[in-house]
């Protein structure tokens, strides 16, 4: 009974969502316990962590010449192999209270379209970060278990997953993906598009957080009933100086029109691969859309009218990922069904 007690307290299964933008933690039967940045910021001589998440991502823009504020995944895979371990063991650390003698047991989220040899660099990473077991669950298969749709069923759910660095737009059924497709276009993209849409039409420059304001503030997909201004802050390129200007909606919806067209036509060529019982399915279910992404205004609207199909943003799209790797570790027998990766500790 003793040794069953201490195996049970010092043993922890972990959801991870390792995500561009952002990084949730779900631990079994507690649900989400960490919502962090996908930021580290570090020494530039010595690669010396300084901080993580919330505080590093504080630091972005504002830090002295010897340090930089990092994001070591772009495009929904790992860019920096080392700095992204790091993070990783700062997470399950922080997860598991500064205990290092607790091997948790993790289920890590990556991208539809990644390659064998980026799937190896996640596994890799998440075991140098101290797990006894690793496995890999694609986003949408896992953002669809967090909406709560019937995936393990033999009909069509399909799932419009807009991160920060991928969208993946995939069809699934009986647990796994039957058509899908993931792009580098996302909530990133539309920040740098803002960001060069400032710069080209008022020469003023503003930095990645301001461009990503402007898109919660003002960003919009479809028409709004009642369009609105936004007040940005930026230096002129001609002078070098502080300067204020005022922003429209309408400008922003026009500026964000190349990568919503991009997504919706992911969507329109997965469709056009699916099988037409499985888009028969679709059309009564409703798609499914997830990710910060999909929160911005009337982007579900806009995906409705392009394709002519029922859409509707999930209950928790910011969530719905990390809350898939959760459900799946919380019905362990579900686990085989759908992760594509797996390797458990040699010793």
């Amino acid at each position: 009974m003793p040794i069953r007690f201490i195996s049970r307290h010092f043993k922890k299964d972990l959801g991870i969502d390792l995500g561009t933008a952002n990084c949730l933690v779900y631990e079994r039967n507690r649900g989400i316990i960490l919502r962090e940045p996908s930021v580290v910021a570090l020494r530039k001589s010595n690669k010396e962590i300084l901080a993580v998440g919330t505080e590093a991502r504080q630091m972005i823009g504002r830090t002295p010449g010897d340090i930089m504020a990092v994001r070591p995944l772009r495009n929904g895979v790992i860019a920096d192999f080392d700095v992204t371990r790091k993070m990783l063991k700062h997470l399950i650390r922080k997860a598991c209270h500064g205990k290092v003698f607790v091997k948790p047991r993790i289920v890590v989220s990556i991208p539809s379209g990644t390659t064998e040899v980026e799937r190896r660099a996640v596994i890799d990473a998440t075991f140098n970060a101290g797990a006894r077991e690793v496995y890999l669950i694609e986003e949408p298969v896992a953002a669809a278990i967090g909406a709560g749709l019937p995936v393990h069923e033999p009909a069509g759910n399909m799932i419009i997953d807009v991160g920060g660095g991928t969208t993946d737009v995939a069809v699934i059924s009986l647990g796994g993906i039957v058509t899908g497709q993931s792009i580098p276009v996302a909530g990133d993209v539309m920040d740098d598009v803002i960001a060069r849409y400032i710069r080209r039409q008022y020469n003023l420059m503003i930095g990645e957080r301001t461009a990503e304001d402007i898109k919660i503030y003002l960003g919009s997909a479809y028409p709004l009933e009642e369009e609105i201004g936004y007040e940005v802050r930026g230096r002129d390129q001609v002078t070098g100086l502080p300067k204020i200007i005022e922003v429209r909606s309408e400008e922003i919806r026009e500026a964000l029109k190349e990568p919503l067209t991009a997504i919706v036509n992911a969507v329109r060529h997965t469709i056009e691969k699916t099988p037409p019982e499985l888009v028969a399915d679709i059309m009564f279910k409703e798609i499914v859309m997830t990710g910060g992404g999909s929160l911005l205004k009337g982007f579900d609207k806009l995906i409705e009218s392009e394709l002519g199909m029922p859409v509707r943003l999930a209950d928790e799209p910011m969530t719905s990922v990390a809350l898939g790797t959760g459900k799946t570790l919380e019905h362990i027998h579900l686990l085989s069904r759908v992760v594509v990766a797996g390797k458990k500790a040699t010793s």
